[in-house]
C-alpha cells in the first residue's frame, strides 16, 4: 500500500512519506482549532441548520485547511509536494468549460 502511494505521489523514500502523513495529521488537528475560532468569530450557533453550517464550512474552513496544509508542508520541508497536492486537489473545484461542439449557437 505504501509503495502504491509513493509511486502515485512521486515520493522517493519512506521517510518522506512519514513526513507527509505527519503534515496531514498536524493540519487536521490545526483546522479543528481554526474551525472553532472561525465559528466563534462569525457567531455560528450549533443550533443553526446543517446547510448553513455546511455553507460556512465550504467558504471559510476549506480554504483555511489548504492554507494550513501549505504552511505545515513548508515547515516540515515538503513545500514542493504540498504545493503540487493543493493545486491538484483544488483543480477539482474548478468549473469545467462547456464543450463548444455541444453548445448551440444562437
Amino acid at each position: 500500500m505504501l509503495e502504491k502511494l509513493k509511486q502515485r505521489w512521486n515520493i522517493q523514500s519512506n521517510t518522506q512519506i512519514v513526513i507527509v502523513f505527519i503534515v496531514f495529521a498536524v493540519t487536521g488537528f490545526s483546522v479543528l482549532y481554526a474551525k472553532k475560532l472561525i465559528y466563534l468569530l462569525i457567531g455560528v450557533d450549533p443550533e443553526w441548520a446543517w446547510y448553513f453550517r455546511l455553507g460556512i464550512w465550504l467558504v471559510a474552513i476549506l480554504p483555511t485547511y489548504y492554507a494550513l496544509l501549505l504552511f505545515w508542508g513548508v515547515v516540515f520541508g515538503q513545500r514542493e509536494f504540498f504545493f503540487w497536492f493543493a493545486k491538484k486537489s483544488l483543480s477539482r473545484f474548478k468549473r469545467s468549460k462547456p464543450n463548444s461542439s455541444t453548445t448551440a449557437d444562437h
